[in-house]
């Protein structure tokens, strides 16, 4: 994965955001029940024999598939910083419920499941206001793109009620994880596709995160969006994934 530091706004305001969200956390996070939670093993689910099936074998890279910086109107695309990550690596992540690993990994930028390759961008507005949407783009081998979907939807439902995420320096308390429909960002092409949000707590301010997800043949991309000035500001957030960076993304991958 390529997550080398680009000093932009984008990138230092989105690693601030990501400190105080690391910060929030107790330090503490259970991880008695994280055995299996390791990078690709959360627990397979096997596909819903009615998932559709993968259309073509996708022949591109993540790299070669990701955003480029002026390719979505209105908004800048960058390379996230390496700065205050969560976790250097996806391995170094401990969850209170093993059966939520794909959500943590999603929401801490990371790739879910076994993957081929996988590659990050962060975008944000031109006319900046403090919010921001991850894209993670990871490439399968044939049929694993469709069991990380199982597995992410099956992760929804049984990590309703909530989970801890604990990183290389402090933990994500997530309260819950609710599913949501993706009505509000077009996802032309795609063959499955979920959305969820959840909500943590900061200093007594509650924060609401979403992610989509969206399955292109063996290719998976997940949209994770953040409200980062609510951190900054020290006020609730309301995290909100932004559509032009979901209709430009997929209509690559399409």
């Amino acid at each position: 994965m390529n997550r080398r530091t680009t000093h932009t706004t984008t990138a230092a305001l989105a690693a601030t955001a990501a400190l105080l969200l690391t910060a929030c956390g107790s330090g503490d996070g259970d991880s008695d029940g994280d055995k299996g939670s390791k990078s690709g093993d959360s627990g397979k689910a096997a596909a819903d024999s009615s998932t559709p099936p993968a259309k073509k074998k996708q022949t591109k890279s993540a790299a070669q598939l990701a955003l480029t910086k002026n390719e979505v109107p209105a908004h800048a695309v960058v390379e996230p910083s390496d700065d205050f990550v969560f976790a250097k690596s996806r391995d170094n992540i401990k969850l209170s419920k093993p059966v939520c690993a794909p959500l943590g990994h999603a929401m801490s930028q990371f790739p879910v499941g076994d993957t081929q390759d996988s590659f990050v961008r962060v975008a944000e507005k031109k006319e900046f206001d403090g919010a921001f949407t991850y894209i993670t783009l990871a490439t399968y081998a044939p049929g694993e793109a469709q069991s990380t979907m199982a597995d992410m939807t099956k992760a929804v439902s049984a990590c309703a009620g909530g989970f801890t995420a604990k990183g290389d320096n402090a933990s994500n308390v997530y309260d819950s994880v609710t599913s949501e429909t993706t009505g509000t960002a077009p996802t032309p092409g795609a063959e499955e596709s979920l959305a969820f949000r959840a909500t943590t707590k900061c200093q007594g301010d509650t924060h609401t995160v979403r992610t989509q997800a969206t399955r292109h043949g063996d290719t998976i991309a997940i949209y994770f969006a953040m409200d980062g000035s609510a951190f900054t500001q020290s006020r609730s957030g309301n995290g909100k994934i932004f559509p032009a960076v979901v209709k430009s993304q997929e209509k690559k991958l399409g």
